[in-house]
């Protein structure tokens, strides 16, 4: 209460509770004008400007589900309606994260992303995971908080419950011998479960938990320097369209980033990044070849419903055209 203006808290009282200051509607209408604002940017500008922007465009190819001989494939169950409704994902080959700093340069984009588009992970949140880790098809399922079992990043394997009761303990911990109010990193989310019976999970085919957003995502498909292929999940329980908002940014900032790393020739030491990598080392010998100037890969992943019914199939023909004027997508 001190470290807020009465505004706002009359506000938070008047919605009935934390996590519920703002309607939804309310924050639909902001994030429509911050989009639009966006796309008025976008379309300003003379057309030298856009020859230029058109020669530095970044390239990305979609591989359709019909070209793709194993193609990977996410089952809804039907309880994630009352908890968290939406999941888009999709697969990106040929990510290049081996050089100097760029898995930390990835890690910290991914952190400003949930707190920019994201809004602070209320409106969404990004997991990426080490595609050669993960045993499809895949299960985005709901289980109770006794029973979510999760190895969370850099942690043993512990239940949901447990997880978020040592995370209160530690931000309280921390909140104190810092003398702050407000508390940082994952502790900041731990809310967005408030009031919850069932907790989301992503579960792989062997039924191991390696996704509990909007908190973590688990050890076992931790993504380090030799990673070359990514399974990207976004979740949310605003709406379809910010998922598929946030996941245009974050294959659009993969992107610059690919660039980035090839355009910067860094050695491939270490740096002070940890290799974080669980069980065997990958042995793709093309991983070991120095990266070449070639478009990423964006391979269609289906979410379906227990029936086999399509929910969602990403990248669409409409998804990317929100950064298409600094990608060019090859379909």
């Amino acid at each position: 209460v001190n470290g807020c203006q009465t505004k706002a808290i009359l506000e938070y009282l008047r919605a009935g509770g934390r996590g519920k200051g703002k309607s939804e509607s309310a924050r639909e209408e902001a994030r429509k004008k911050k989009r639009e604002k966006q796309q008025q940017k976008k379309d300003g500008g003379d057309g030298e400007q856009d020859e230029l922007e058109e020669t530095t465009k970044l390239l990305v190819k979609v591989l359709h589900i019909s070209e793709n001989p194993a193609p990977l494939a996410v089952k809804v169950s039907p309880g994630v309606k009352d908890v968290r409704p939406f999941i888009v994902c999709c697969v990106l080959k040929g990510v290049n994260l081996k050089p100097g700093n760029a898995l930390k340069r990835f890690l910290s984009t991914q952190t400003k992303l949930h707190e920019d588009i994201c809004e602070k992970r209320t409106a969404a949140t990004i997991a990426t995971h080490d595609l050669q880790l993960i045993k499809g098809p895949l299960t985005y399922d709901v289980q109770p908080p006794d029973e979510l079992k999760i190895m969370p990043l850099g942690r043993k394997e512990i239940k949901a419950k447990d997880l978020l009761r040592q995370l209160q303990l530690e931000a309280e911990e921390q909140r104190k011998q810092k003398k702050r109010q407000n508390v940082s990193g994952l502790h900041k989310y731990l809310q967005l479960l408030d009031g919850k019976d069932n907790y989301p999970c992503l579960v792989d085919a062997e039924g191991v938990v390696i996704s509990f957003p909007p908190i973590t995502n688990s050890e076992k498909t931790k993504i380090s320097k030799e990673t070359r292929d990514l399974f990207l999940e976004v979740t949310s329980n605003a709406s379809l369209q910010i998922c598929k908002d946030v996941m245009d940014t974050l294959i659009l900032k993969i992107a610059e980033l690919n660039r980035f790393t090839l355009e910067n020739k860094e050695g491939s030491g270490s740096g002070n990044e940890s290799d974080a990598r669980c069980g065997p080392e990958n042995l793709n010998p093309s991983q070991n070849t120095e990266p070449v100037d070639f478009p990423l890969v964006v391979e269609q992943v289906r979410v379906v419903d227990t029936d086999g019914n399509l929910k969602v199939l990403y990248p669409s023909k409409t998804d990317l055209a929100a950064v298409s004027s600094l990608l060019t997508v090859l379909r």
